[in-house]
Order: C-alpha cells, then structure tokens, then sequence
C-alpha cells in the first residue's frame, strides 16, 4: 500500500515539474482563466484577433518570468531599476527563464544591420584580421611586411658595393612650414633632411612654404654597402625604423627609391597600412569606416534636381525654390546683379540660363558682387556671392532644427562614392580572402555566402586554415541558422530597419538557436509573417530544433500548417475585446480539430473563405510598366489589369517589394504628390491617367510616441473634441476644442504633458513608461474632466474600445462613419485612444487602412497593401477581404502583396515573381487567374494554390 501511495507522489512531482500552470490570469480582457501548458513542447496560442492571445502569453506569462527575473537582483540594483508590477494573476507554477521574441523590437539605428544582429559579421571581421591578406590600393600588388633582419638582408644582397642614403619619413603630404621639426632634427644631431625629394642641410631657422604639401625625410646615414659596414648599415635601420615610425627609404645614386616597413606597405609606392585589427573592418569603429560617409554606406546632399524641379520656370517665378518667387530682397539683387554681367534678366527661363551661370548662382564664386544700397542711395556694395548650395550645405548643419527640417526638402540620399555603399575606408576593402573583400561579401546574400564558405579551405594556404578554423565553423553555423528559418536572401549589410516585422523577429530566432540555450521558455510573436509555404515548413523546423533542445516554445500564432505541426493549440475567445478572454479549447490537433470552436472549424474544413463564383473582369484599361530592373529585377515588364482585386505573389526575396514598393509605387507617387523619392531603374509606364491617386497602406508604425493613437491618426479625435466643445458646459466656461488636446497647454496635465506616462530612463535596462502620478494616465486636469457627454469624459471616450465607441456615437454620423471603418476592419478590440508604439505592424496597417477606408473614394483609385492579413484570424481575414471587395465594386483598384493562400486564392489576377529569391528570382513566372496560375509548372505558389482550390 505504501508503495502505490509512493508511486502516486513521485508521478504529481514528475507532471508537476512537465507542466506549466496558470491560475487566476484576469490581465486586460482575460476572464480569471486557468490552463495548463505542456513543458519542452512547441504551443500554439490561437483565437480571434483580440481575444487576449497576447495578453496570456506577453503581458501575463512573459511579464511574470522577467518580474521573477528583475527580484533575483539584489536589493541594492532593484533600488536603480525599481520594482515592475505584478501582472494579474492568481499563480503561475513551472515557470522556466523566459526570452520573448516580438516583432515591435526592430532597431531604428542605421548601424545595425543583418550581420552585426547574428555576429557572423563579427566573425567575418576575425576571419579578415587574422587570415586576410592585404593588397596595395594604389599598385594592386600585396603589401609586405619585414623584420629588421630581413631588410638588412635584402639591402645587402641587392646594393652590394652601392652608395646608398638611408632616410626615416617624418611628413608625408601634408602642408605646414615646420620649423620646429627642423629645429628638432638638429638639436637631435642631424645635419641633412630630404624635402620633397631634395637634399638640403640643415640650417638655422629653416622653414618651407607653409600652403604647399610636402614630403620630408631625415637622412640617417650615407654609406657604401659593404660586409664590412654590416654593425653600421643594422644600427642606420634600426634608428630609422624608430625615427620613421616603422618605415625607411633607401636612396641610391641613381636617384631611385625603395621601400621598407615593419608594417605592411607596398614596396612599389611606399604605401603602409596599419597592422588589422578586427575593428579596421568595423564600420562602427573611426579605425574602420569609411571617412566620408562615416560607415552608414550612404551620404545626403543637396541635389540640383531638387533645387531646381522645373527648369521651365524663371528665377523670378520660382523657379529656384528654395528662394520662391521674386522679393524685393537682398538675395535677389545680387542675383540679378550676377545676370546682368551676361545680359540675362530674372525672368528668363531657367533651361536658357548657362550652365557656368547656374554654376555660380549655385556653388557661388570669388568675382565680388555689386549692389546698389537701397538704405544709402547711391552708395554701392561689392560682396561675394555664396551660392545657394553652399549656403543650404552650411545651414544643414548648423541652422536650427526647423530650417534643417526645410533643408531636407531638397536632400537626396545616394551610394557613398568614396566605398560604393560599403560602409569601410579604401585599406580596410583591400584586405582579401580568395580575391573578395568584407564589402563584397557582406552584400552576397545568405544563400550565395554559404556556397562561398562551402568549399574555402581547399583555396586557404596552410597557416591560413589554422588560424581559420574554428572560426569558419561559427560563421557556418550562424548562416545556417539563417538559412533554416528562410531567410536566404537578405544581405548582411541589409540594416535592421528595412526589415519587416517577421523578418527581423526570424533573424533573432536564428540568433537564439545559436546560443543553444536550455530549459527556457521562448515566446513568439507570428514568426510566419512575410514567409512563403514554401518556408514556412523551414520555420517550423527550426522551432522543433529549439525545443529539441529541451526549451518550452509558445507561438501566437494563424498559420494553418503551424497549429497542424505543434504538439499543442490553445484557443482564446469566443469573441474579441471583451467578448473574448476565456479558453474555448486546449489540446493536441488532432484532438482540437474535433471541437467545433471558430479556429477548429477553419482547420477541419467546416468552414472556409469561399473562392468567388465568377472573377471580375475589370474596366478593360491597364497600368503597365516596362523595363524594372532595381536590385533583382530582371527587366521586367509588369502589366496591371484596373477595377480588380490583384495579388502579387512569391518567395520571400523574389523581387515583389522591389517591383512593387520600390519602384511601382515611388513612380505614381512622383506622379501624383510630386515626391522627391527616386524610384529604382525602369524604362517607361503607362496608363497613369486611369487612375486618380494611389494610396499605400504598409505595416510602418502609426506614431513613435505614447501621444499617436488610432483617434488623432484617423482624425476622429478632431470631430470628437469639437463635439465637446459644442456642449453647454463647455460653452459656458468657454472651452474651444484646442481645450479638449492633450498636445497643448490649457486642458492637459502638465505633469506628464497630456502623454498619461511618464519616461523612466534606466540604468541597466531599456526605458520604461509609467502612468503619470498627477492625472492617474488620464491626460488632462481635473478641471477639463469635468465636462461630460452622456456621462463620459473626454478621457473615458480615449479609454472605451472601437467596438463601444460605436455604439456610443451611434446618433453622430460624421464621428461614427470613421469608427465604423475601424471595426470593419477587425479592430473593434483597440481603444481609441490605445498608445501607438504598443500596437503591432498588422493593427497599424489596419489604422492606416481604415483612415484611407473613411475616406470618399473616386472610384479611380489604386491601392496597394502589404500583407494586410497580419496578424488576423481566419474569421477576420473574411471581414477584411469584405471590406475591399467593397473597394473594388465601387470601380478600384486594390493590389495586396501577400502569402495567405485565403487571400490568394479570391483574388481576380494573380502576379507570381520568383522562381526563388535573390539572384535567382526578379522575373514574373506567371499572371491571370488562380485557376490558370495552377497550371505553370515552375511556380512555387502554384503548387499551394493547387491544394487550397481543390478544397
């Protein structure tokens, strides 16, 4: 009897330690829920968007493990860090360390790029520092480096029985009249130097011309080289090598030169590198980057195209536009004056001005201007005239913040001509491995760089492969990393930045699989955002391999093949908002496709985004474009049907952000709103009349500050302030909207100046916002709080979701037009007044749509979308198409780059690029409809498509 009793104790003890438990979670919409995960297992967290997915799994489960985490510092560092509150939860048992992986964790800073986020760049520049070999920039030839010994022995050897002078290098083209270094040498005991190749002695006062650049050598010694003089000839070199830092010219009588270095030089032009070091191939370090764009691989200038858009136009009518139209100004006089010496008046236009007028009216020159003082007549002034570059070069950086602000109106933004965009000074790029640079591979991409490493030993000599070898097999593993999680074509140098949400969150998965961490908890936000089916199955792979690892994987997630592969779904609804909160279901698939939940339906096939009857035809017109050939294009001609829903499709990295975003779009936006973005290479477009505007709508965020939300961003704020404004209490304190901002003095709290949080900086950790003590997150002062609207303040309206919003201005028409959008779109759960950097890509990309929604369309617009189903449910992602299948009724046309085979597969013109991505990819593989797409045999999308329209 004991022993089963035993038996049943260290099996509760065993499940105990296999399970993680939660009790009592009520955060945000969670309705006092209790579940129970499995541990070292990969979990899916499911349900319809704002169910309270993330507020289980980030703002209670991951809250919880890094309080845990913050209470293990001692006493002493919680008193800097401060104590983070407890989320609202009864218990949580089982709880490992727990590392989240979110997408809203991108990196603004143009210094981080793909390569220093995964160190295989800092793996690239050990590799180079130590097994590089380094070439002349000048000659082409390898530099070399010699000890003492072998120099005394290669000028023994080549000037036997010559008269050599042997000379230490002091200055090296640089100007100056260096008459203190003159007078040094003497007191040292020298008595001839060599300047700019002559040979003079050294005398008292002696200087040289001050603005020329020289050259300037001591002379150590004159000697016939002889065995004899061997002691001699070893002490000259040794104290030249001192004098001349490391290098020493010999002279003969022949007058010609030769080199000889401690350090790496070229021993045809007497160039010398520093010794390498892994931070000469760092473009974050001043020893590495390259000096005239300071290791960003791109420099801002003032461009005559922007200065001057229309040459048509005169000087006087505006045609400089920075100056404007003509003022009786100083500025204009001494133009008009430049004018008058060669006969041209302000009013010519411009395309009739000389170009080495517009030269000087531009770059300004040293010729002395007259103009004639209007304040003492007839007295005249002679100045130079500056130049409007030059002068808007000189603002930039030094005027103030607004008119720096101005000036970027007229900057473009190109390659770097010093390094061609490779971020590092010209000796760092002359250090080679198998005739490539760290430049050069650092843009191969991932893909092309593993094939590069595939084979490299058999091309390294062998000192080269000792010192390279386990530091090749951390650069192999790390791109194998990148390679699983699908991320083949993206370059080392691509900074973090431009990266999508799910691309950067998938380079972070691929960084912690390379820490082989144990016994931790990872959560993950969506990480199939932006993959293609193809990869996606690579992406599950690689999160088996964490959790083979023996780690806990949880997922928020809406991918269909993700939920079928884990060994766990949990399902949160039934609804959204606060309809939602509770756990509809919990189990393995193949016992949670047998609940009949709204997830489990969409799974097993009871219910389905239909596939529409019958396509649209369109309006008969098209919007073409020819010869795109930016990054990966492959001069491809791209032709648009109008009044369709169109998808343009592909493998991740096979050109579609580059035909689509890059160069489609920055050319209708040039078009249309006069943008001063060039788009990439292409050779012509039509059809550009068919349409009236073009409207993008991406996955950038809406605000970078607690003060953006979804009310100030759509614009119904402004309608809701001034109906609070209108009502009597208002009137009779005489409240006017700006009373209701909480962006300006009056109506705000001037403790946290209307934000509702206040910024903590911390020491140890990232920066974190706290509600503000005065006004208790609210935003504005009591006073302001008083006045109410059917019993809400201006606070409570900020505070209530879309969906309660719209029932509360259910008699407003002009405020509930824009609300209704935002819940047509899935966002009835968001608040109105919901801080905008806590919002995730797919919700700011629905703000932006619903804003574009609630706007009068023409019926001749064009819209392009970037994967709007982010984020969304199957449920949702049928709402979402019903809104633009509205869109497209009324006459539009709606293009949307996209994954989601749902989504795919009702739409009425398929665009397939690839047929991979990077350098294999940039050409259309296929276009037309879904059902002719299923038959080209070459296309990766077809062969999923296949399978959802036999379903």
């Amino acid at each position: 009897m004991n022993t089963i009793t035993e038996e049943k104790v260290d099996v509760a003890i065993e499940s105990a330690e296999e399970v993680i438990e939660i009790i009592g979670a009520r955060e945000h919409n969670l309705k006092n829920i209790d579940l129970t995960i499995p541990r070292n297992k990969l979990v899916v967290i499911t349900g319809i968007s704002g169910s309270g997915k993330s507020s289980l799994a980030f703002d209670t489960i991951y809250a919880e493990g890094q309080r845990r985490y913050m209470e293990s510092f001692s006493a002493y560092a919680r008193s800097f860090i401060g104590n983070m509150e407890r989320p609202d939860v009864d218990k949580i048992n089982g709880l490992s360390p727990v590392i989240s992986i979110e997408q809203k964790t991108t990196s603004r800073n143009p210094r981080s790029t793909v390569g220093t986020v995964t160190e295989v760049y800092d793996f690239l520049r050990l590799l180079f520092a130590r097994a590089g070999i380094a070439y002349s920039y000048v000659s082409g030839k390898p530099m070399q480096k010699q000890s003492e010994d072998q120099i005394l022995d290669q000028i023994m050897t080549n000037y036997d029985g010559e008269r050599l002078t042997i000379l230490a290098p002091v200055v090296k083209g640089r100007k100056g009249h260096y008459r203190e270094l003159f007078q040094q040498i003497r007191k040292m005991g020298y008595t001839k130097v060599r300047v700019d190749g002559e040979l003079r002695d050294l005398v008292s006062k002696m200087q040289v011309d001050r603005y020329k650049t020289h050259d300037i050598e001591i002379v150590i010694d004159r000697i016939i080289v002889k065995e004899e003089f061997r002691k001699r000839i070893s002490e000259s070199i040794n104290t030249a090598l001192k004098q001349g830092n490391g290098i020493l010219l010999v002279l003969d009588d022949a007058g010609h030169i030769s080199y000889f270095s401690r350090n790496l030089m070229d021993p045809e032009t007497g160039i010398a590198y520093d010794d390498p070091a892994p931070n000469t191939f760092s473009f974050n370090s001043p020893y590495g980057a390259c000096h005239e764009c300071n290791g960003l691989g791109q420099i801002e200038e003032i461009s005559i195209e922007n200065v001057i858009p229309d040459p048509e136009l005169s000087i006087s009518r505006g045609g400089i536009v920075p100056l404007g139209e003509y003022r009786d100004i100083w500025i204009f006089k001494k133009i008009e004056a430049i004018l008058k010496r060669r006969n041209i008046s302000l009013s010519t236009p411009i395309k009739k001005v000389p170009e080495d007028v517009i030269n000087v009216l531009l770059y300004g020159d040293n010729v002395p201007v007259e103009v004639s003082s209007v304040k003492y007549p007839g007295t005249n002034w002679h100045t130079k005239f500056e130049g409007i570059i030059n002068f808007l070069e000189k603002q930039k950086e030094t005027g103030t913040e607004k008119t720096q602000q101005w000036i970027k109106d007229f900057t473009s933004v190109r390659n770097c001509p010093s390094c061609n965009g490779l971020r590092l000074k010209k000796e760092s790029l002359h250090f080679r491995i198998e005739d490539r640079n760290i430049g050069e591979l650092a843009e191969l991409n991932i893909t092309d760089l593993g094939k590069w490493f595939a084979g490299i030993e058999e091309k390294l000599n062998e000192k080269q492969n000792i010192i390279a070898k386990e530091i090749l097999k951390e650069i192999r593993k790390r791109i194998g990393f990148l390679l699983d999680v699908g991320l083949t074509y993206l370059t080392l140098n691509r900074p973090l930045k431009t990266l999508s949400g799910g691309e950067a969150q998938r380079i972070r998965l691929a960084t912690q699989i390379g820490t082989q961490l144990v016994n931790v908890l990872y959560i993950l936000d969506e990480p199939s955002i932006g993959l293609h089916h193809r990869d996606n199955f690579k992406l599950i792979r690689a999160l088996k391999d964490l959790r083979n690892l023996g780690n806990t994987v949880i997922v928020v997630e809406h991918d269909k093949d993700m939920m079928l592969e884990s060994d766990f779904i949990v399902d949160i609804g039934p609804g959204a908002g606060r309809h939602g909160g509770l756990i509809v279901a919990a189990s393995s698939p193949d016992d949670f496709i047998k609940n009949h939940t709204a997830t489990a339906d969409y799974l097993n096939g009871d219910r389905s985004i239909e596939i529409p009857s019958e396509r649209r035809n369109g309006n008969g017109k098209n919007l073409k474009l020819k010869g795109a050939n930016g990054h990966n294009l492959k001069d491809v001609n791209l032709t648009i049907p109008l009044g369709k829903m169109i998808c343009v499709t592909g493998v991740s990295g096979s050109g579609k952000s580059t035909l689509i975003h890059e160069t489609l779009y920055a050319v209708l936006r040039k078009h249309f709103y006069k943008s001063r973005q060039e788009p990439l290479s292409y050779k012509a477009i039509s059809g550009m009349d068919e349409i009236d505007k073009v409207i993008e709508v991406d996955q950038s965020p809406i605000g970078r500050t607690p003060r953006s939300n979804p009310a100030t961003y759509t614009g119904v704020f402004s309608d809701i302030r001034s109906l609070f404004a209108e009502l009597p209490e208002s009137k009779i304190r005489g409240y006017k909207p700006g009373r209701f901002s909480f962006n300006v003095k009056g109506g705000r709290c001037e403790t946290c100046q209307g934000g509702g949080m206040r910024l903590i900086e911390m020491d140890f950790l990232p920066d974190v916002l706290v509600p503000c003590e005065t006004c208790k997150g609210k935003r504005y002062n009591r006073e302001t709080l008083e006045v109410r609207f059917k019993g809400k303040s201006i606070s409570d309206i900020l505070e209530m979701t879309v969906e309660q919003a719209v029932e509360f201005f259910d008699h407003q028409p002009k405020i509930l037009r824009r609300i209704k959008t935002l819940n047509d779109v899935g966002l009835g759960y968001i608040s109105l007044g919901q801080h905008a950097t806590t919002l995730s890509g797919g919700e700011a990309q629905r703000v932006k749509l619903a804003t574009e929604l609630s706007k009068k369309d023409t019926g001749k617009t064009f819209y392009i979308l970037d994967e709007p189903t982010t984020g969304l449910h199957f449920q949702d992602i049928q709402h979402l198409l019903d809104v633009l299948n509205r869109l497209v009724d009324k006459g539009n046309t709606v293009l949307i780059v996209e994954h989601n085979m749902d989504v795919i597969k009702v739409a009425d013109h398929i665009i397939d690029l690839g047929p991979d991505g990077g350098n294999d990819g940039g050409e259309i593989v296929a276009e037309g409809t879904p059902e002719k797409i299923v038959r080209q045999k070459n296309s990766f999308t077809a062969r999923f498509l296949e399978s959802e329209l036999r379903n």
